[in-house]
């Protein structure tokens, strides 16, 4: 039997793309010995161990959400959720470990959702869809949570269309990525915004234009990681039809900043 087919059968990891890559990482041992081929054959009498810290999620994105759901006190068991930009899935991995009941995994892009969650039953996969162009009322579900982590765009593109798809009293945990909220003045080499006057006035623009929008903001924190690329996030917290709370977003910002250092 291959390396990784044995790891995803006998639930070592949690499927056979995530343990492909744990063990090209080195992540993986046989006899006491690293092994770097998913394809390597294996019996019962080899010793197989997963040496390497398991991903709590399919991608790492989940643990942006894992903050947001615990520092914004957000409780979406039993809720029929939507992941905007779903990607690999780990915000849509973090909202069904989580307890919710049905998760909307929408994304423009095609094939890059974590092959467990596409067979999952309580996850529509949503590919190649741009959710600029669908309306509420081609969910047979009311949403009563949305996450969002989209690039190339800013979220004031998107936000009026999460206020259309909520449900009342509905909430949002939004990302903000200073890089694609910004001027190109304030993007340096590599993509990186490290001006802390642009990122606090990429955070102020979304805090603002939630209310706008009636999308009231009632909490705002930096992630615990960095953009693949290596910029300083937030997470930003909305309420449909409700007023927005007063907000420091300077000092978000600076402990952001120091924490990240």
């Amino acid at each position: 039997m291959r390396l990784d087919v044995y790891l995803a059968e006998n639930k070592m990891i949690k499927s056979r793309e995530l343990a492909k890559k744990m063990i090209s990482e080195g992540g993986v041992t046989v006899n006491g010995e690293v092994v770097t081929k998913p394809a390597k054959e294996i019996s019962e009498e080899d010793e197989v161990k997963v040496t390497a810290e398991l991903p709590a999620y399919v991608g790492r994105g989940g643990l942006k959400l894992e903050k947001a759901l615990d520092s914004f006190h957000i409780d979406v068991s039993g809720l029929v959720c939507m992941d905007i930009g779903a990607s690999t899935g780990g915000f849509t991995d973090c909202l069904l470990q989580r307890g919710a009941a049905y998760v909307y995994a929408v994304d423009v892009g095609h094939g890059q959702l974590d092959p467990k969650l596409a067979a999952d039953e309580r996850v529509a996969n949503l590919e190649g869809m741009n959710i600029r162009n669908v309306s509420a009322e081609e969910f047979d579900k009311p949403i009563s949570f949305i996450c969002t982590d989209v690039s190339f765009i800013s979220l004031t593109k998107v936000i009026p269309k999460i206020y259309e798809l909520l449900e009342s009293g509905g909430k949002a945990a939004m990302l903000i990525k200073p890089q694609f909220e910004c001027g190109r003045s304030d993007i340096g080499k590599n993509g990186i915004v490290k001006s802390e006057k642009a990122q606090l006035r990429a955070v102020k623009e979304i805090y603002t234009f939630c209310g706008s929008v009636g999308m009231g903001v009632k909490g705002l924190e930096y992630s615990p990681i960095k953009g693949g690329d290596g910029n300083i996030e937030f997470l930003i917290l909305a309420e449909k039809d409700a007023q927005s709370d007063v907000i420091d977003c300077a000092r978000v910002v600076s402990e952001a900043r120091k924490a990240k250092a």
